[in-house]
């Protein structure tokens, strides 16, 4: 699947002709590629497992090429499907992108970048020497919305940061970023766009630009309007789909670059020429000394990126995960039992996107009830920037965290399982998160999906279930009670060993309607009011505080929610025969 964007410049490609009067790039200004308004309503379906995909390890033997973030055994173009409950887009060929893209080498072309903010930075530094780099100037010309704008400015950036604020209405926020490298930010009125100014590196703008990571970033445009700047050859490798590392000190320089590489190529479908590569994988060891927030924000675009596995697959080519999240590389060839079809890791990456498949339809594997509940669910903001289908996506990486250390084997080492690798879980995945200077809410939310991951696959063995088999499950997995129901699916969906198909049959029955009860929970703010308060019992019952109360309100609170009690007068009658038989 390709960025969005680049879909809407195929489909803008597609739609007109040739036109020898005019610029391609000026004709594609004017239109874009409409959304598909029509949602079809097929379901999710998931073919049986090729044989002899994984090894002895449950490692993948696909051939996917080094640096290619795809994801292994799709086809070229596999992408172009489009969204699982929207229809189809029209499309332009891999040609057609090529030639707009080559339309645009320096001096070819006016650019003619349009935003937001590009255009008040425009009436608010009149004649300034700067130029739009980075980014945005290849976000451009892939057709991607960008209001992240990076600026180099010939001069001292605080001053124009702080005139580009004064032309703001109202007034946006301007602050340094670095006393050190001389950044400052300017941030839009409600966060609408932001603009980085930095001061030219290297005495000119081309030094500049042979600074920076990949040639993709290593081109510009003058704010004022003109020809595109591209020393590197950055549109050239653009139109290739290549990522090429712009000097041999790119990953040096920044050892965090090492782990940009797999993010863009993920995220753009570039893959990344055999000499960036090597110096990438010289260079791992650097991210020993890279600020942990640092390392974070990379991972977290890779995570939320839409083929996430294929990038964390690249930066363990790559060397990178032994720094970045060791707890997932140590999963590496860990065995397990029969009812597993590959190692640990396989494991956790199948996870991971069954993962991402729920997020995105989340009605194709649990139904079309409560399919906009749980999309609204997932795309709500959680913590550090990231949904709760993002947090969901980290869960599905450490819910197995601990399997190494807990392994019990047989006398001849065959796997027998992995007891209390949920408990310990929990505290790997909060500890791995700490070391990555995560906030305490996600840190907490992780560990909690980590703890009770199992907890359905445990209730799946009582069935029928009876209400209050729900009720206790609901009050233990609180406040994720919902996320951990998706997670669980998704774990189970990836577990196709011994007798899967029934297990899967019998565990997606009961999480069909633990959902439901999961969203009626949460929507309720968690158990229901009770019938009779803790004051008001202990004075009818002639009860103290303590043990014994808290015994019997609880069982009151079960009772409720499994309506066996519907007033006040019946719940006191629960709770004398409850004391009579104690």
């Amino acid at each position: 699947m390709r960025a969005r964007g680049e879909r809407r410049l195929r489909a803008a490609l597609h739609r007109r002709a040739p036109d020898p009067h005019r610029h391609r790039a000026d004709r594609l200004r004017r239109r874009r590629a409409p959304r598909a308004d029509q949602r079809r309503r097929g379901r999710h379906r998931r073919p049986a497992l090729p044989a002899g995909r994984h090894g002895e390890h449950g490692q993948h033997h696909g051939r996917r090429r080094p640096g290619r973030c795809r994801a292994p055994g799709r086809r070229r173009g596999a992408h172009r499907r489009g969204h699982p409950r929207r229809g189809p887009r029209p499309d332009a060929s891999d040609d057609q992108l090529r030639d707009h893209l080559r339309d645009h080498r320096a001096g070819a072309a006016e650019l003619r970048l349009v935003s937001e903010a590009i255009e008040l930075a425009r009436r608010a530094l009149p004649g300034a020497e700067a130029w739009v780099v980075g980014g945005a100037v290849r976000d451009r010309l892939l057709g991607r919305d960008t209001e992240d704008i990076d600026l180099a400015v010939a001069g001292d950036p605080a001053g124009a940061a702080r005139a580009l604020a004064r032309a703001t209405e109202p007034r946006a926020a301007s602050f340094a970023l670095s006393d050190a490298f001389g950044a400052w930010r300017v941030v839009g009125p409600g966060h609408a766009w932001q603009i980085d100014l930095t001061p030219l590196r290297g005495g000119s703008l081309e030094a500049d630009l042979r600074l920076r990571d990949f040639t993709i970033n290593a081109m510009a445009e003058p704010l004022a309007g003109g020809d595109l700047v591209d020393p590197a050859g950055g549109a050239a490798d653009l139109a290739a789909r290549r990522l090429r590392a712009v000097s041999d000190a790119a990953f040096t320089d920044d050892p965090l670059r090492t782990l940009r590489l797999p993010r863009l190529a993920c995220e753009l479908d570039l893959e990344a020429e055999p000499g960036t590569l090597a110096l990438a994988r010289a260079a791992a060891g650097g991210l020993a000394r890279v600020a942990p927030e640092r390392i974070f924000g990379e991972l977290k675009r890779v995570v939320g990126s839409p083929r996430p596995r294929a990038g964390l697959e690249l930066a363990g080519d790559l060397g990178l995960l032994d720094h970045v999240l060791p707890e997932l590389s140590a999963l590496r060839g860990v065995e397990q039992n029969r009812y597993h079809h590959a190692d640990v890791l396989g494991h956790t990456y199948e996870v991971l996107d069954e993962t991402v498949a729920l997020e995105r339809d989340p009605g194709g594997v649990l139904g079309d009830e409560h399919a906009e509940a749980l999309a609204a669910l997932l795309a709500e903001p959680l913590a550090d920037e990231l949904s709760r289908g993002t947090a969901l996506r980290f869960g599905a990486l450490l819910h197995d965290a601990a399997k190494p250390q807990t392994r019990a084997t047989t006398p001849d080492g065959e796997t027998l399982g992995f007891p209390g690798h949920d408990v310990q879980g929990a505290d790997l995945s909060r500890a791995a998160l700490r070391r990555l200077r995560a906030s305490e809410r996600l840190q907490s939310h992780v560990a909690a999906l980590a703890r009770h991951h199992l907890a359905l696959g445990f209730l799946v063995h009582r069935a029928p279930l009876s209400r209050r088999d729900v009720y206790r499950y609901l009050l233990a997995t609180e406040p994720v009670e919902v996320d951990v129901s998706l997670l669980s699916v998704a774990d189970r969906l990836a577990t196709r060993g011994h007798k899967a198909d029934e297990a899967i049959a019998r565990h997606l029955e009961v999480a069909r309607a633990i959902v439901g009860d999961a969203l009626r929970w949460r929507a309720a703010g968690g158990a229901p009011r009770p019938l009779v308060r803790g004051d008001e019992l202990a004075r009818e019952l002639d009860l103290t505080r303590g043990p014994e109360l808290g015994r019997v309100l609880a069982e009151l609170q079960e009772a409720q929610f499994a309506g066996e009690v519907r007033d006040r007068q019946e719940a006191l009658a629960v709770a004398r025969s409850l004391l009579a038989r104690s």
